[in-house]
């Protein structure tokens, strides 16, 4: 080859380069045919996994599904739930709005106790805490009325059917932030509880937790007792409070029919001093038996802080001086 002769591109190179595009656009432009059920891919022996996770997923029980699963009567609005077929709902709106609508519809106006100022109630020389600001309105939710929705008019009215003076056992019924509560008298709540325990359409077997609160602002109710019920056969959740007057706490124990309100009617007593009847052994669970008063009412004293020298103390919150 002579000097000044232009080469030329080597042909080998040429053509692996034009190996190497077909090589990649063969997979795109051949269609394959997809492989019938019950056939082996090649060199696998089994199906390919997307397949297999699709048909799974399709055959997997769907938690749910039975209507006596559900634990809230407006399950049918959920589209995960599969309760029943789906109402029909308007244009522009959810049957989630629609359920919430009604129920801020027939929620009355809260019952005011009293609006509290401030952190500890201090009165006079004012809070040097720094919350003195603060202004909070103490209330309880207004009773509902029926029908409620759901598996709540199903209770409410099973209920209704076994207990004689219904009127006189269920006080009044709140529906607060999708729960349910009843209120009883409290000479009736140790046949209420049996009623709910046994009957076959209500099978509350369950109780939870006894929890007390003291409103001292709730004139002759001012202490509460609160408990939780839960129905495993109908997964189901209901709440009973009952109020007494601070002069007569006395309230009658369930301990009977529910065992597991023995620590829980015990804690209770220590805390608020709410006195259970009945009760096998109403002792103290936290505090010490000699200890005064009860440490979660709202009359009782928050305390100061000793100081480790000259003999000084931090006074409680509530008797602080105010530098404002």
């Amino acid at each position: 080859m002579t000097e000044g002769t232009p080469r030329k591109p080597p042909r080998k190179r040429t053509r692996k380069s034009t190996t190497r595009k077909q090589a990649t656009t063969t997979p795109e432009d051949v269609p394959t045919e997809p492989q019938e059920a019950g056939t082996e891919s090649e060199g696998a022996g089994s199906e390919p996994a997307d397949s297999l996770h699709k048909e799974s997923d399709e055959k997997a029980p769907i938690k749910g599904a039975v209507p006596e699963g559900e634990s809230e009567p407006d399950a049918g609005t959920k589209p995960e739930s599969l309760t029943g077929e789906a109402p029909d709902v308007g244009s522009g709106a959810t049957e989630a709005e629609e359920d919430e609508a009604q129920l801020a519809a027939a929620e009355p106006t809260a019952e005011v106790l009293e609006v509290r100022k401030g952190m500890f109630g201090v009165q006079g020389s004012g809070d040097t805490s720094g919350y003195g600001g603060l202004t909070r309105v103490v209330g309880f939710p207004g009773a509902a009325v029926p029908p409620f929705g759901g598996w709540w008019d199903q209770v409410y009215e099973r209920i209704g059917a076994l207990v004689p003076n219904f009127s006189d056992v269920i006080t009044k019924v709140v529906i607060y932030r999708g729960e349910i509560t009843f209120h009883v008298a409290r000479e009736h709540l140790a046949e209420l509880v049996r009623y709910l325990r046994d009957d076959a359409q209500l099978r509350f077997e369950f109780c939870s937790s006894v929890s007390g609160v003291h409103y001292p602002a709730d004139k002759d109710r001012e202490l509460h007792a609160v408990y939780h019920l839960q129905s495993m056969t109908h997964n189901r959740r209901i709440r009973l409070e009952v109020s007494v007057p601070d002069s007569d706490p006395h309230i009658p124990s369930v301990v009977a029919t529910y065992p597991t309100a023995d620590w829980h009617e015990r804690e209770t007593y220590d805390m608020f001093g709410i006195i259970f009847d009945g009760h096998p052994a109403l002792t103290r669970i936290l505090m010490p038996d000699d200890w005064p008063g009860h440490p979660q009412r709202k009359d009782y004293p928050l305390g100061g802080v000793p100081v480790e020298y000259k003999g000084a103390t931090i006074p409680p919150p509530d008797q602080r001086r105010s530098y404002s």
